[in-house]
């Protein structure tokens, strides 16, 4: 008796087994389906090339595409008109996945391997319209299955304008949105396909403006007060201060206003700031120090000052118990075969890059998974990481060896290259939001490691202080 109960919970176990492959074998050929579809959504995006806070109509482009699939849409949250939820399901767990779509000033590419303006204002240099765009594809192929499956759960797309530099999920954070999410799942374009623990640096950003006198710059100088002498003695104080900083820390700073003609004295000039950290507390007394730069170069140049905070971002804070779930769901992908013009594409791109030759491998193949990673760059999303349990990947949607916010990934991003790369992060993440829906035992697990790694009195406080969403800081 004992043997045919074991026998009968056995095959019950194989079934269930079994049934589960096929459904994420019928999501991931469903994707492939629907690739030129996808494609040419992207690529819309990739063409209308929107900055932060002004992606209106990449923004309407991608609620469209969710809400012909059925889910419900949230206009404006957050106060910002390009940020929207969509929605579909109800109850536990609600599983958000993270949309991008803004891109960056002053970048503009064609989608060939030559350098070459296409005469527009931005361009997606960080790949963000194949971001959301992967994003929504599976957001729905996530509720496809959850409607299937007759299962509870919630699946929840989160448009997020303004990561470069704008920090539009900052906002989204703390206005609440994020407080019923149990999972957070994101991706990003590169030039390789990796799952491994993630890390990003705190960030604070602001621009810093200077008011002077004009003046005849030859007939009278004496009675001008320069704003650009102000930027120009606050950068020098703060290059003196990168000495006494820790090596890990990154200033940046470009002069947006200078002034208009060298015969007159400016009486405005501004300079845009960046301070940068793997800790919030560093990040903060960085910034503090720059803004005593700035006083004193206006007290010594007889100018007055403001500063405008743009934007603060928390570190990420990696959850493994996550991040090894993903890695096991991008390995069954996997990478992706150049064909023979993509191969050609790639050749001369790498070839612009100075390597002697194409990195193949990086594009075929999925990287070893590792628990512990550097930080370079920052992302709005380590504020959503303090929020919730959040888990990303990459994928080679540019060419091997290629920096983000360059020509190169612009061009790349407007190509086959670009929504291959774009797939593969579509499947990954649809294929882990299915598993955190079918298996709430996960969440639970990795919520406690959230809770454990920010500590039980962890008191979120976004570094952008109070300001409002900055919605112009692009124009």
């Amino acid at each position: 008796m004992k043997q045919t109960i074991l026998l009968g919970f056995a095959l019950v176990l194989c079934f269930q087994v079994s049934h589960s492959q096929k459904d994420r074998e019928s999501v991931v050929k469903n994707l492939d389906s629907k690739t030129e579809k996808y494609s040419d959504i992207a690529l819309e995006i990739w063409d209308l090339a929107e900055m932060g806070y002004l992606e209106y109509q990449s923004s309407e482009l991608l609620q469209k595409t969710l809400s012909d699939e059925g889910f419900s849409i949230t206009k404006g949250v957050a106060g910002i008109p390009t940020a929207f939820i969509a929605e579909y399901g109800s109850g536990y767990p609600v599983i958000a996945i993270l949309g991008e779509y803004d891109a960056l000033p002053g970048l503009s590419q064609q989608a060939v391997p030559e350098k070459k303006s296409a005469n527009a204002a931005a361009g997606h240099a960080c790949g963000h319209h194949l971001f959301g765009t992967a994003s929504a594809a599976a957001a729905i192929e996530a509720k496809n299955w959850l409607k299937k499956s007759k299962k509870q759960g919630t699946v929840r797309f989160y448009g997020c304008p303004a990561e470069e530099g704008g920090s539009g999920k900052v906002y989204m954070v703390r206005e609440g949105l994020f407080n019923d999410v149990d999972v957070a799942l994101h991706w990003h374009p590169g030039a390789q396909n990796a799952a491994s623990a993630g890390a990003a640096l705190a960030n604070k950003s602001a621009k810093f403006r200077f008011y002077g006198t004009s003046a005849h710059a030859a007939g009278a100088p004496e009675r001008g007060r320069s704003a650009l002498d102000g930027v120009e003695a606050m950068n020098i104080m703060v290059n003196m201060m990168r000495e006494h900083i820790p090596q890990e820390a990154r200033i940046h700073y470009v002069i947006t206003d200078g002034g208009k003609a060298p015969n007159v004295v400016p009486n405005f000039a501004e300079v845009y700031y960046y301070a940068r950290h793997n800790s919030r507390d560093v990040v903060i007394d960085i910034f503090d120090r720059i803004v005593k730069a700035a006083e004193g170069a206006a007290l010594g140049t007889g100018t007055t000052m403001d500063y405008e905070m743009i934007g603060g971002t928390h570190e990420l804070l990696p959850n493994l118990t996550l991040q090894k779930l993903m890695h096991e769901n991008l390995s069954k992908i996997g990478g992706m075969t150049y064909s023979t013009e993509e191969k050609v594409f790639a050749e001369k791109i790498s070839k612009s890059l100075g390597y002697a030759q194409l990195d193949e491998a990086k594009a075929k193949n999925v990287q070893p998974y590792k628990e512990i990673a550097r930080a370079y760059g920052s992302t709005d999303v380590g504020d959503v990481s303090f929020a919730v349990p959040t888990v990303g990947m990459g994928a080679a949607t540019w060419v091997p060896g290629t920096p983000a916010h360059s020509w190169q990934a612009v061009a790349a991003g407007g190509t086959s290259i670009g929504t291959k790369g774009m797939m593969i992060a579509a499947k990954t993440l649809s294929l882990t939001a299915i598993d955190l829906l079918e298996n709430p035992d996960t969440v639970v697990k990795a919520k406690a490691e959230l809770e454990e790694k920010r500590g039980k009195d962890f008191v979120y406080i976004p570094l952008l202080g109070d300001r409002p969403p900055a919605l112009d800081y692009r124009k």
